[in-house]
């Protein structure tokens, strides 16, 4: 089951440029067969994805992209919408008493919280920020970062043995399917896609 893990459409997202319902004629051209709304601080509600769902043909999952002290966070089963930049360790407790699953989005992304000075460390060094010790993976193929950031986040998750995700983080149309995370079986819920992920039943492809 190809997913697209990490998407932004408007007006949720005021970033991006992507209309819901021109995503799903996306989703289906580009190959995908379920894709995930992660939108900033944002989750839609159940009802809303089932009626897009139904219209669009498509599996639709429910994320939420987080802003923590740490950097951004990709987080499934939960369904708080959490306002402003909270503490990693805060968000840890909360996504954890739930049963959720959080993922490091494009953790060594050169500019915004870290600087482009982080890009210089060794994989060692990497492996040392706070941010690893709080989440269940690592986005290893994100379609807004350099291919060099791509593969320090795959050595990152390798070592300290993350999951290792993909996910396009599309904000405009053509970059829908960029990052795609494989699944081995169907899934219908967010709850069945923590479970498959959790149980490393993936791979991961990238398209540029």
């Amino acid at each position: 089951m190809r997913i697209d893990l990490h998407i932004h459409t408007r007006p949720r997202s005021s970033c991006s440029q992507i209309d819901p319902r021109e995503l799903l004629l996306q989703a289906r051209r580009v190959g995908l067969d379920g894709l995930c709304l992660t939108e900033h601080q944002d989750v839609w509600s159940p009802r809303e994805v089932e009626e897009m769902a139904r219209e669009g043909g498509i599996q639709i999952f429910r994320g939420n992209e987080i802003t923590t002290n740490q950097g951004d966070i990709l987080v499934f089963g939960y369904e708080e919408n959490v306002k402003g930049v909270v503490m990693i360790q805060e968000l840890r407790k909360r996504v954890e008493s739930g049963g959720g699953l959080m993922i490091a989005a494009h953790p060594f992304r050169g500019f915004l919280l870290f600087g482009i000075a982080q890009l210089q460390m060794k994989v060692e060094e990497a492996c040392q920020r706070t941010l690893f010790q709080y989440v269940d993976g690592v986005e290893i193929l994100n379609g807004k970062v350099t291919d060099p950031e791509n593969e320090m986040a795959r050595q990152v998750a390798e070592r300290l043995g993350l999951l290792a995700v993909a996910g396009s983080d599309a904000h405009r149309i053509d970059e829908v399917g960029r990052g795609v995370t494989i699944l081995e079986r169907r899934v219908r819920n967010e709850g069945e896609l923590i479970e498959e992920l959790r149980a490393r039943r993936f791979t991961t492809e990238w398209r540029r």
